[in-house]
């Protein structure tokens, strides 16, 4: 019997990092990089970081949460991105490249909420946390050289000295099959 399936759309710095990481999380069952939160139809990679569209590099994913919760989602996307910096992901600036969770219902919108002031009572970060949370206006997907990046490119400089790490720390504190 198929489970049931649900969608998340999480930016959170490049999307080549946060794809790389979703790929090796228990549950996810489909990620697709791509753009959302801007005013451009069907904007490129390279109007989106011409910084003009207003749209964020995301990911969508595609999950089951009969094996991944959305909490366990959230969870990931704070421990492998920095949510105080707006605008900015380590050496990767604009807006582009800000955190922002694209809720797909009230629900999604309630827990994004919830774990956020959670984060923020338990001053997890030494400074406020500045994700965005928004309804999802519309996805559009990424080009299909930006699908599965890491994968096909891990030599590559970006992805051995800014991605490498953060699968590293993905590892370290979420292994394969221990999410709930």
């Amino acid at each position: 019997m198929a489970h049931e399936t649900r969608t998340a759309t999480l930016g959170g710095g490049c999307f080549w990092c946060l794809e790389a990481v979703y790929q090796e999380l228990d549950g996810v069952t489909g990620i697709v990089s791509g753009y959302a939160g801007g005013h451009v139809a069907n904007p490129t990679y390279e109007e989106v970081c011409g910084k003009k569209t207003g749209h964020a590099e995301v990911v969508q994913l595609s999950y089951d949460p009969q094996r991944v919760s959305y909490r366990t989602l959230l969870e990931v996307f704070f421990a492998i991105h920095d949510p105080t910096t707006p605008n900015r992901q380590g050496n990767d600036v604009g807006p582009q490249y800000r955190s922002v969770i694209f809720t797909h219902d009230d629900e999604q919108a309630r827990d994004a909420a919830a774990l956020i002031a959670e984060l923020t009572s338990e001053q997890v970060f030494p400074a406020p946390i500045v994700t965005e949370v928004a309804a999802l206006p519309v996805f559009y997907p990424g080009e299909a050289h930006h699908q599965n990046y890491f994968r096909q490119h891990s030599s590559q400089p970006y992805c051995a000295f800014v991605i490498a790490p953060k699968l590293a720390k993905f590892r370290k504190h979420f292994a394969k099959g221990s999410a709930s």
